[in-house]
């Protein structure tokens, strides 16, 4: 059984995982850290990594870029592999990332969904087909009116991943109201959409003569992301100092 400490447990993304862990036999939840002191789980829940006491296999971190600090601190110290979910790292800190995987194994997602994943892998693989023959690629994304950046994180993922199978040789637009031309083969355009209580969509068009190819995921509840977060700590506990991905997870 993996043992994990989860950075953030009296999080939104912290409840969720407290409750999916309770209810799965491959991963106990030994300790948690947050500020706000205990929560709802069955597990020792202390405000600071010095006074963590439990075993622990893998750390995930759903806390915010003011902890992210000390918990690498304690992950280096202890050479404990760290499931990284937290948005928002500074320069310096995404630097100090880069050097910890010399001593530990680090994932980190910018969705840690299994679907979204897939769909990452999947719209690289339509690109290299699609893009030959002539297809436009567009992407849209949808969100609840309370999401504050735009695009989503996602929706630049599988922008990066598509363009990454394509060479790097297409040019990402977001407005085309001061554009009068054409579109431009070589161009991947993203449109964000914000509006009520929409659940979080990201669509992949490939446009083609007389054709279109969609692929489409759906994020009804956040429940998602914290199944892949339990998936991503059950692969990462005991693997070697690296840098690993969610794709490594899928396999």
């Amino acid at each position: 059984m993996t043992k994990m400490l989860l950075v953030g447990c009296n999080g939104r993304m912290g409840k969720v995982i407290t409750e999916l862990a309770a209810g799965d036999v491959d991963i106990e939840i030994t300790a948690g850290v947050d500020v706000a002191g205990e929560c709802a789980g069955k597990y020792p829940v202390v405000s600071s990594f010095d006074e963590v006491a439990a075993d622990v296999d893998v750390i995930v971190d759903f806390s915010s870029p003011k902890v992210f600090d000390a918990m690498l601190d304690y992950a280096l110290a202890n050479k404990l592999p760290v499931v990284v979910c937290t948005t928002g790292l500074s320069e310096e800190q995404i630097a100090r990332l880069d050097s910890a995987v010399e001593q530990i194994a680090v994932l980190r997602s910018a969705n840690m969904s299994l679907g979204v994943n897939l769909l990452i892998k999947l719209v690289k693989e339509a690109a290299q087909t699609l893009a030959k023959a002539g297809f436009d690629i567009e992407i849209v994304e949808r969100h609840h009116n309370q999401k504050k950046d735009a695009p989503s994180g996602t929706a630049l993922a599988l922008a990066d991943s598509i363009n990454e199978g394509l060479d790097n040789a297409y040019e990402y637009v977001y407005d085309r109201s001061d554009r009068v031309q054409k579109r431009d083969p070589k161009e991947i355009g993203i449109s964000a959409v914000r509006g009520g209580n929409i659940p979080g969509t990201h669509e992949v068009i490939f446009a083609g003569m007389d054709e279109v190819v969609e692929l489409t995921h759906l994020a009804y509840s956040r429940s998602i992301f914290g199944k892949g977060a339990i998936s991503a700590a059950k692969f990462l506990a005991g693997k070697s100092p690296k840098f690993y991905s969610m794709a490594d997870v899928i396999g």
